[in-house]
């Protein structure tokens, strides 16, 4: 186990009533583009309208190749030109300001955005890997190689990043079994362009595989070593999943948590400390021909009615400035009903939860974001910056699998001192164990 580690999340996400529960009918708008040019000049924000610092990123100009040789070309200007210049996506869901190009004036920075740059997907069956460029969805991704009967092993809860995204920033799901949950340790072949000298023409292409020196900096480059072109993923044969979540007591739950990890291949752990409460995911393949055809629509990716995300924040301001503790303890305590009531967002029959174990394709269940593909102006994602919706952070922290039991043990030595401080993270996302 000293190999492993645990990624721990702290979400402070969204509180959902069994109001938007009634209304899901409703179908909510998609979200817009987060680069916006104008005859002047372009602007860059994250999918949550604001950066740490609540500025938005600059440029003059922006480009939107469609092909490799686009994003070739799009490179060499930046490097002719002295351009400071940055990839971006169709999402930009990154809280801090990975995505701006410099902190200098707009006239030295350049947008490069791979919105365009998302029609290519080769699935070659005989060696089980799928190279896609670095603009195709996720989503996308992962029907086109469930169509062709495979399945992506691994990928992020959330299904509004692209693979070139995804694979520079470290997004994963939950696993310790085979080469884990990481999407990037899935990767066995890398296109990047990188800048090059001017007989060269300013940019260049390189092709690397596990071997080469630069292959696992190049995964994980953020964006600073170049432009990610392509990416090959290593695929397995469809399979399906079941899942079974078990709200439980968080006794004991630091010396439960390898156990779980190691019983079923993509198990998690979601942890309410204020409602002394753990959600253990049973989660594990079954053969293909096992009965079930469920969806995973996570309620937080949800699309929400407009008014029930407005009042939600509403509520929070107000219990913020009151500094009502008691006020988000009762609300932590309806958020964990409604979830438990709902499985969560599982739907055995795609429309509703009917019971355990939830039993679906991989492609259905790993992996959600329905408020990304709605169209309705009555709701949207429900942290929109259209409406006054959601705001929230989201941190990080990994530990040695050796030592995360020191961390859960002090965690819950603080919750003792006052279990009412921890109420207002566990309206949300709470704190979860990947």
């Amino acid at each position: 186990m000293d190999s492993c580690s645990f990624s721990f999340t702290f979400g402070i996400w969204w509180l959902l009533a069994v109001t938007n529960h009634m209304i899901q009918s409703i179908e909510g708008r998609s979200p817009e583009s987060p680069l916006q040019c104008n005859q002047t000049l372009c602007t860059l924000h994250n999918s949550y309208g604001k950066w740490g610092d609540r500025k938005d990123c600059y440029a003059l100009n922006a480009t939107y190749p469609t092909t490799e040789e686009e994003l070739l070309a799009a490179v060499s200007f930046a490097v002719k030109n002295n351009l400071k210049a940055k990839v971006v996506t169709r999402f930009s869901h990154t809280i801090p300001k990975l995505a701006c190009p410099a902190d200098r004036a707009a006239q030295s920075s350049f947008f490069i955005s791979t919105e365009r740059y998302n029609r290519q997907i080769q699935i070659d069956a005989a060696n089980s890997v799928v190279t896609v460029v670095a603009g195709v969805g996720l989503r996308q991704l992962i029907d086109a190689v469930e169509a062709a009967g495979f399945s992506l092993v691994a990928s992020p809860y959330w299904e509004g990043v692209t693979i070139g995204g995804l694979i520079s920033t470290g997004a994963h799901g939950s696993s310790w079994w085979g080469k884990g949950g990481a999407v990037h340790d899935h990767v066995v072949g890398l296109s990047i362009v990188v800048p090059a000298s001017q007989s060269e023409g300013y940019a260049k292409i390189l092709r690397m595989e596990a071997y080469d020196p630069l292959f696992k900096a190049a995964k994980l480059s953020l964006g600073v070593l170049g432009a990610i072109s392509k990416v090959n993923l290593r695929i397995e044969p469809s399979f399906k999943r079941s899942i079974t979540y078990n709200f439980t007591s968080d006794v004991g739950l630091e010396d439960l948590y390898g156990e779980h990890a190691k019983k079923y291949e993509f198990a998690d752990i979601t942890w309410y400390p204020s409602q002394h409460t753990a959600v253990y995911r049973y989660d594990s393949r079954v053969p293909l021909n096992t009965s079930g055809n469920a969806v995973f629509d996570f309620i937080g990716f949800q699309a929400t009615s407009t008014l029930v995300s407005e009042a939600v924040r509403a509520t929070e301001t107000m219990f913020e400035k009151s500094k009502n503790m008691r006020g988000k303890c009762v609300t932590a305590e309806g958020t964990i009903a409604f979830k438990k009531a709902t499985a969560n967002g599982l739907k055995n029959n795609g429309i509703i939860f009917t019971g355990y174990p939830v039993i679906g394709h991989q492609n259905k269940m790993q992996t959600s974001g329905s408020c990304l593909t709605s169209s309705s102006i009555l709701s949207s994602c429900a942290w929109d910056p259209r409406i006054k919706g959601l705001f929230f952070y989201e941190s990080t922290a990994i530990f040695p699998a050796s030592i995360f039991r020191n961390f859960i043990l002090d965690v819950k030595k603080l919750r003792d001192q006052n279990p009412e401080y921890f109420c207002g993270v566990d309206n949300y996302n709470e704190q979860m164990m990947h």
